[in-house]
């Protein structure tokens, strides 16, 4: 059996690649200062990551996992190459928060069905199952998450309506005719 030194690093590359879709999705949005149609965001993070910067009154609140909702009523969205800057209001309050992208668990648009998932990977360990996506073509059909085993706290930024599906996990094939696909399915046992 190959040493670790001597594999390629299929899930680290994946985790890559997707976060890079986030990046691009999101500098787009800042580029535009808008959201086309009726795209929205919710992005999923670790409030304990490095470089995370949140106040102390949200990390209170969101200890391990938060989301925020991109939507209507954001402003000042800045994204640079390691992660993204954002205005949001919670309770009435402004906030900056400032979100490095390997801090990001989930990414869900459920304008059109499309989400991700990822799991923490470093470069040591022992290699893991990629992050699924998750695409429904499906419109019209109530969303639904891809999120990981534990659910995350919501923080919904004010006037932006409440998650219409509660977080919960979806493992293998969602309803809606949705398919996950995960790409340990494919690597040699």
């Amino acid at each position: 059996m190959p040493g670790m030194a001597d594999q390629i690093r299929y899930d680290l590359l994946t985790q890559q690649a997707l976060r890079a879709v986030v990046r691009s999705v999101l500098a787009d949005t800042a580029t535009h200062g808008a959201l086309p149609g009726d795209h929205h965001f919710y992005i999923t993070f670790d409030t304990k990551a490095e470089g995370v910067r949140i106040s102390e009154r949200l990390l209170g609140q969101y200890p391990e996992e938060m989301t925020i909702i991109l939507q209507h009523q954001f402003w000042d969205l800045d994204v640079g190459d390691t992660g993204f800057e954002v205005g949001l209001s919670f309770g009435g309050i402004p906030e900056k928060l400032t979100v490095p992208f390997e801090a990001i668990t989930g990414f869900f648009d459920p304008s059109v069905q499309f989400g991700l998932q990822f799991e923490e990977v470093t470069e040591g360990e022992e290699a893991k199952p990629a992050p699924t996506l998750t695409q429904d073509k499906t419109a019209g059909k109530k969303p639904r998450t891809v999120s990981s085993a534990k659910s995350p706290a919501i923080a919904a930024p004010d006037k932006v309506p409440p998650p219409a599906a509660a977080v919960e996990p979806k493992p293998d094939k969602p309803a809606g005719g949705g398919e996950v696909v995960r790409l340990d399915r494919f690597r040699k046992k």
